[in-house]
């Protein structure tokens, strides 16, 4: 193994320099958390635990969006955390 040196000024520049993109990453993951995440046919029945016919019946009555890029099939990870949320009922819990 090859041991390289570098002067400690040049050290602190590369040190604030990937902490500076490291930042700039952080800040781009917090401004688009899932909207960039796209789940395949398989990947989307194993998350929401259905058949790929009940995922087909989904798109047919457009419950769920969906990207089609010739003859695959991919479906925002944002637009499905959208579903759930839409269809989440809470539990009364002022009731005995």
């Amino acid at each position: 193994m090859e041991v390289i040196t570098i002067q400690s000024d040049a050290f602190r520049e590369l040190v604030t320099k990937l902490d500076e993109i490291r930042s700039q990453v952080v800040q781009h993951h917090k401004q688009n958390p899932l909207s960039d995440i796209w789940l395949d046919i398989s990947d989307t029945c194993r998350l929401l635990k259905i058949s790929k016919r009940t995922l087909q019946n989904y798109r047919d009555k457009k419950v769920l969006s969906f990207s089609q890029i010739g003859g695959k099939i991919f479906f925002k990870a944002s637009d499905i955390q959208s579903l759930m949320e839409k269809h989440y009922q809470s539990a009364d819990t002022s009731r005995k």
